[in-house]
C-alpha cells in the first residue's frame, strides 16, 4: 500500500509540473500576441525598405568666383529582386526606355537574383528627363536613387582638379564609412578635400507592400535623416589663366605652374597634354579612361608636381646664391669665357658673349663657365677641408630652396624631385670623385630632377627675395574658418635677403639689356625679371624652360615653364611664360601674332613614338 501511495504523488507532481509549463507556454503566447509588439515591429521590419539619401558633392570655383566644378543632378536605377513582377515583366519595353541592352539586363538580374533582398544597381547617371520617363512605366521592383554628378564649365585643370570614381575593393577596405557603389575623388582637389566635398550620407526608411509598393514613411519619419551637401571650396586658379595656359601648352608635353609669390596660391597649373575632365564623367567614362590611361603621352600624369626634370641653366641661380652667402662670390668678381669652361680633357661649352663678366652679366646671359668656377668654389672652400664636406653644405643650400623634398602642397601626388648626396657618388665612384667629377650640377644637369612646381616656388623666392609661403591650390572652404596654417608661414632660405639683389638686378638685365637670353619676355612698363634654361636630354632635342617674375618691385606672379624637346628655353618656353604674364598682369594680349606662333609649333616627340 506505501508503493501505491507513493506512486500516486509522484504521478501528481509530474501532472503538476506538466500544466506548470504548459501553462508557462499559454501566457507566453498570450503576451506574445496580445500585449508585447516588438515581434509585430519585427515582422513589419520585412517589408521596410531603407534608402540612401546621397549628399550633393561640394562645389568648386576660381579665386574670382566663376565656376570650375558643378554638381548636376543624375538618377541610379535599383532593382530588388524579390519584389519583381517577372510574370508581368515587358523586357523589351523596358530596354526601350532605359536604353540598357538585353544582354546588360539579363547579366544584373542574375546579379540581383543572388542577394534578392537587397538593392542592386542596373543603370547609373540617369538624366532627370530619362527618370520621368522611367516612372510612368511602373515597373515593379525598380526604383531611383537621387545622386549628383560632376560636371565642368570651363572644361579646363583635369589633372588639377582630379575626378570621382566609384570606390574600389581596395578602398572599401582603406575606407569602412564607404559603401560599394558610392564615389570618392581619386586625384587632384577631389582627392585632396575629399572630406569637405564629400558632404554626409542621409536615409529614408519606408513602408512597402508585398508587390513593392511603397505605403508611407516608416513610423512618420522618426529615424529619416537628410543629406548633408559637401563644403564649396575656392581655388586659387584663375579660370581665365588657366584656359590660356592650357591653349598655349596644346600639342607639347610638359608643364607649366604660376605662383603669387606673396601668398603662395597657385594662379595656374598646367600639365601637358591634359584632358577634359567631363570625359571621366558618364557611362563612357570607362571606355574613355581605358583610352587615357594607354595614351603614351599620359595625359593622366600630372607633370607639374610629379615629374622630376633637370632644371637646367636656370638652377644657375641657385648656385650664385650660395656662393655670395658662403663668402666665395661677389657680384664684382670676374671670370673668363671662351665658349666654355675647360678643365684638361674635360670641357663645359658655353655659347658666345663677351668675356670676363661678372655675376649680372653671367646671370644676363646664361654663362655656363661662371657658375662652373662658382660652384667649384662652393666645393672646395677650404673652411670644410674637402670636396665631400663642401658638397654636403651645398646640399644643405639646395634643400632649404624646397629641392629635394616635397614642399608639402595640398597635392598629394606631389613628389620631392631629387637632389643627389655624398652616399650616391661614395658608391657611384668608390668614394673617388672631386668637384670635376660632378661639375654638371653647376649648370642644373647630371643627376638633379625638379617639379616645375619647385621650380616655380624658386621664381617664387626670388622675387621675394629670400622665403616662400607653400604653394597650394585651394583659397577657402566653406564653414572653416581658416585653412592650413602651414599655408600662411614664411619658410625662409638659408641664404639672407641681401644677397638676393644682385640675382634679381641680374635677371632684370636678361629681359631688358642687350645680350640678355630673355630678351624676348620684354613687356613695356612691367618690369620683368627672367632666366632662360635649356636642359639636355640624352634621349633627342634638349628641353626648354623658363623662369621669370613680375614686376620687379612688389612682384604679382612668379611663374615657371618647362616643354620637352622644346629646344632652346628663349625658343620655346619664354614666350609661353611671357604671354601668360602678359595676359595676368594685364587683361589683354598685344601680341596675337606671338599666340598663333606658340599655338602652331610642332615639337617631335621620339620618346612618345612621335
Amino acid at each position: 500500500m506505501n508503493y501505491n501511495a507513493d506512486g500516486k504523488v509522484r504521478m501528481r507532481t509530474l501532472q503538476l509540473v506538466v500544466l506548470l509549463v504548459f501553462g508557462v507556454i499559454a501566457a507566453r503566447l498570450v503576451y506574445i500576441q496580445l500585449i508585447d509588439s516588438r515581434y509585430e515591429e519585427l515582422a513589419r521590419g520585412n517589408t521596410l525598405r531603407s534608402e540612401v539619401l546621397y549628399p550633393a558633392r561640394g562645389e568648386v570655383f576660381d579665386r574670382n568666383g566663376e565656376y570650375l566644378v558643378q554638381s548636376r543632378e543624375c538618377y541610379d536605377l535599383m532593382v530588388i529582386y524579390r519584389e519583381l513582377d517577372r510574370a508581368g515583366f515587358d523586357t523589351v519595353r523596358f530596354c526601350q526606355v532605359t536604353g540598357i541592352t538585353p544582354q546588360a539586363l539579363r547579366r544584373e538580374l542574375a546579379n540581383a537574383r543572388m542577394r534578392p533582398r537587397a538593392p542592386r544597381m542596373i543603370l547609373n547617371f540617369m538624366s532627370k528627363e530619362e527618370k520621368l520617363r522611367f516612372d510612368e512605366c511602373d515597373f515593379h521592383g525598380f526604383h531611383t536613387v537621387y545622386r549628383t554628378v560632376r560636371q565642368y564649365p570651363r572644361k579646363v585643370g583635369g589633372n588639377l582638379l582630379g575626378y570621382v570614381s566609384e570606390v574600389s575593393p581596395e578602398q572599401l577596405k582603406r575606407y569602412p564609412s564607404y559603401q560599394a557603389g558610392e564615389y570618392i575623388g581619386v586625384s587632384g582637389v577631389e582627392s585632396a578635400y575629399e572630406a569637405e566635398l564629400r558632404g554626409k550620407k542621409g536615409v529614408k526608411i519606408s513602408e512597402v507592400d508585398t508587390h513593392g509598393a511603397i505605403k508611407g514613411s516608416y513610423m512618420q519619419g522618426r529615424f529619416d535623416s537628410l543629406p548633408v551637401p559637401g563644403s564649396s571650396i575656392v581655388c586659387t586658379i584663375d579660370a581665365r589663366l588657366q584656359l590660356f595656359a592650357e591653349e598655349l601648352m596644346a600639342g607639347k608635353v610638359g608643364a607649366a605652374v604660376a605662383i603669387e609669390p606673396a601668398t603662395g596660391e597657385i594662379l595656374m597649373m598646367v600639365s601637358s597634354p591634359t584632358y577634359d575632365p567631363d570625359e571621366l564623367v558618364g557611362r563612357q567614362r570607362g571606355n574613355h579612361y581605358m583610352e587615357l590611361l594607354y595614351n603614351k603621352r599620359q595625359p593622366l600624369f600630372n607633370r607639374a608636381v610629379s615629374s622630376p626634370y633637370p632644371p637646367g641653366s636656370t638652377f644657375k641661380l641657385v648656385q650664385g646664391l650660395i656662393g655670395m652667402q658662403e663668402g666665395v662670390l661677389t657680384p664684382s668678381m670676374r671670370y673668363s669665357c671662351h665658349e666654355g669652361y675647360q678643365v684638361g680633357r674635360l670641357k663645359m661649352k658655353c655659347h658666345a658673349h663677351s668675356s670676363p663678366l661678372d655675376l649680372y652679366f653671367a646671370v644676363a646671359t646664361s654663362c655656363n663657365a661662371y657658375f662652373c668656377y662658382v660652384f667649384r668654389n662652393i666645393l672646395e672652400n677650404p673652411k670644410y677641408g674637402s670636396v665631400k664636406r663642401g658638397f654636403e653644405v651645398w646640399k644643405e643650400y639646395v634643400e632649404s630652396f624646397g629641392f629635394g623634398r616635397k614642399l608639402g602642397s595640398d597635392f598629394l601626388s606631389e613628389k620631392s624631385g631629387y637632389v643627389p648626396d655624398r652616399e650616391f657618388y661614395d658608391n657611384r665612384y668608390r668614394r673617388s670623385w672631386n668637384a670635376l667629377t660632378v661639375l654638371s650640377l653647376s649648370i642644373g644637369q647630371g643627376e638633379l630632377g625638379c617639379t616645375p612646381l619647385q621650380m616655380a616656388n624658386l621664381a617664387a623666392i626670388i622675387a621675394n627675395r629670400g622665403y616662400y609661403y607653400i604653394p597650394h591650390i585651394v583659397r577657402s572652404v566653406a564653414g572653416r574658418d581658416s585653412m592650413d596654417r602651414r599655408f600662411y608661414e614664411r619658410h625662409y632660405t638659408k641664404v639672407e635677403p641681401r644677397y638676393f639683389e644682385p640675382i634679381v638686378e641680374g635677371m632684370w638685365r636678361s629681359v631688358h639689356q642687350e645680350g640678355g637670353t630673355s630678351r624676348g619676355a620684354f613687356l613695356p612698363g612691367l618690369d620683368v625679371c627672367g632666366k632662360t634654361g635649356t636642359a639636355q636630354n640624352p634621349r633627342g632635342k634638349d628641353h626648354s624652360t623658363f623662369l621669370s617674375f613680375a614686376p620687379k618691385e612688389n612682384p604679382r606672379i612668379a611663374i615657371s615653364v618647362y616643354v620637352e624637346n622644346g629646344g632652346f628655353g628663349a625658343a620655346t618656353a619664354l614666350p609661353i611664360a611671357s604671354l601668360i604674364e602678359e595676359y595676368y598682369l594685364t587683361d589683354t594680349i598685344r601680341r596675337p601674332w606671338l599666340v598663333d606662333m606658340v599655338k602652331e609649333k610642332t615639337i617631335y616627340y621620339p620618346a612618345y613614338g612621335k
